[in-house]
C-alpha cells in the first residue's frame, strides 16, 4: 500500500486562526517556534560577503564551521571535542528526520525509533519516511522512562532520542542516565540539545558532558542566534557515528552553503547576543505565564526553552486554544501535535514582540 502523507501539523491549525484574526491587530500567532528578534548584525555583513559561493562547499562543513561549533562546545559545556567529530547539517530538522534511515543502513537487523512521547513530531515521521518503527517512551515528571520500554522495543531499537530542554514541555531530562542507558543497551543515542542556550533551571547541559561513546547532540543556529532562515546546524560525539553519517550524507548531497557556514562560524564564536536573547526570552515567559494564570490557566515557568506547557482543568488542547484565541487573539499549539499523551495541553511559543504579547496579555487579564 502507498504512503499518504498526513497533514502537517501547524496545517491544523488555520480553525484557530481564524478565530483569533476577528480581533483588532489580527491574530497573534504563537504557534511555532520561529524567532521573531534580529540576528546579530556581523552575522548577516559576513553573509552578505557570499564568502565560497562560487565553488562546492564541503559537506561535512568548512574547518572555521566545525571550529567555530567545537569552540563553542567548550566554552558553554566544557566539553573537548575534535572538529573531525563535528559536521554541518542543513538546519536540525532535515537531520532529524534523515537520521533513522541513514541508521538503518549501518544497522539493517534493526528497524525502530525510541522517541519521546511528548516531543517534537519529527522524531516519529523520520522513522515512518524510512519505513520503520516509531515507538514511544513514556515521559515521568520530564525524564524518558527507559525502563518502560518492551524488551522487544529494545532489541530491535536503532537509535533513542532525547530532548532537553523539551519541545514542547521545557522540562529537562537526565542526559547522563540515557547515554548510560544507550550504551549499555547498544543503542545510539541522538540528543537534540538545540534549545541548550535557553536553559533557566542551572546551567545548560550536554550529553557530551557524559562522554562520546555512542551518542550525537545536535545544536542548531535557528534558536540560538534568530537564523531559522538559513538553515545551518551540527552534530558531533561519537567518532564511528560521525563518520558514517559524514560518509553518507556526502554521497546523498547534503551540503549547507559556503556563505552559511562562514556566518554561522561566526554566531558561533559570540556569546554576547545569546545572552540578550536570554533576557528577552525569559521576560517574555513570566509576562505571559502572569497573564494565562490570571486567566484561570495552568502555566508554569519552564524549566528551559522558551515554550509555556499550559493546561486548564476540564479541558482539552483544543478547547483550551480555541478559549485563548477567543479572548485575546493568541494562536497556540494544541498538545496533541505533540503526542496523544499532550492532549490535554498546549504549548505557548514566545516569539511574537513585546508590544504584541502585551496586548494578548492584556486581554488575557481583562483589561
Amino acid at each position: 500500500m502507498s504512503f499518504t502523507p498526513p497533514p502537517y501539523p501547524y496545517e491544523r491549525l488555520d480553525v484557530l486562526k481564524k478565530l483569533a484574526a476577528t480581533h483588532d491587530g489580527g491574530a497573534i500567532d504563537c504557534s511555532i517556534g520561529t524567532p521573531i528578534d534580529a540576528p546579530p548584525p556581523a552575522v548577516l555583513e559576513e553573509l552578505g560577503k557570499g564568502t565560497g559561493a562560487r565553488g562546492y562547499p564541503t559537506s561535512q562543513g568548512s574547518p572555521d564551521f566545525r571550529s567555530a561549533a567545537a569552540s563553542w562546545l567548550q566554552r558553554r559545556f566544557g566539553v573537548t571535542v575534535s572538529i573531525n567529530d563535528v559536521a554541518a547539517c542543513i538546519g536540525t530538522k532535515e537531520f532529524v528526520g534523515t537520521l533513522a534511515g541513514y541508521l538503518h543502513l549501518r544497522s539493517p537487523e534493526r528497524d525502530t525509533v525510541l522517541y519521546p512521547a511528548i516531543s517534537y513530531p519529527t522524531y516519529a515521521m523520520g522513522a515512518t519516511l524510512a519505513g520503520l518503527r516509531p515507538v514511544p517512551v513514556a515521559v515521568r515528571d520530564g525524564h524518558l522512562d527507559l525502563a518502560s520500554i518492551d524488551r522487544d522495543d529494545v532489541e530491535r531499537a536503532l537509535v533513542v532520542w532525547a530532548n532537553s530542554p523539551s519541545n514542547p514541555t521545557g522540562f529537562l531530562d537526565d542526559l547522563e542516565q540515557v547515554a548510560t542507558w544507550g550504551r549499555r543497551h547498544g543503542v545510539p543515542v541522538a540528543s537534540d540539545e538545540c534549545y541548550a542556550e535557553f536553559t533557566w533551571a542551572g546551567p545548560p547541559r550536554s550529553i557530551l558532558e557524559h562522554g562520546s561513546d555512542g551518542v550525537l547532540a545536535l545544536h542548531s543556529s535557528s534558536k540560538r542566534s534568530n537564523l531559522a532562515g538559513i538553515r545551518a546546524g551540527f552534530y558531533a560525539g561519537d567518532e564511528e557515528l560521525v563518520t558514517f553519517l559524514k560518509s553518507v550524507r556526502q554521497h546523498a548531497g547534503f551540503m549547507v552553503p559556503a556563505p552559511v557556514q562562514a556566518a554561522v562560524a561566526v554566531a558561533y564564536n559570540d556569546d554576547a547576543h545569546v545572552a540578550l536573547q536570554r533576557e528577552r526570552y525569559w521576560s517574555r515567559l513570566a509576562m505571559m505565564s502572569d497573564a494565562l494564570t490570571e486567566f484561570g490557566v495552568h502555566a508554569p515557568m519552564p524549566e528551559g526553552a522558551f515554550y509555556l506547557w499550559c493546561s486548564k482543568e476540564g479541558l482539552d488542547g483544543w478547547a483550551l486554544a480555541r478559549e485563548i484565541a477567543e479572548r485575546s487573539a493568541l494562536v497556540v499549539s494544541p498538545g496533541e501535535l505533540y503526542g496523544e499523551d499532550g492532549r490535554n495541553f498546549v504549548r505557548v511559543a514566545v516569539v511574537q514582540s513585546d508590544e504584541r504579547l502585551a496586548v494578548a496579555a492584556a486581554r488575557l487579564r481583562g483589561h
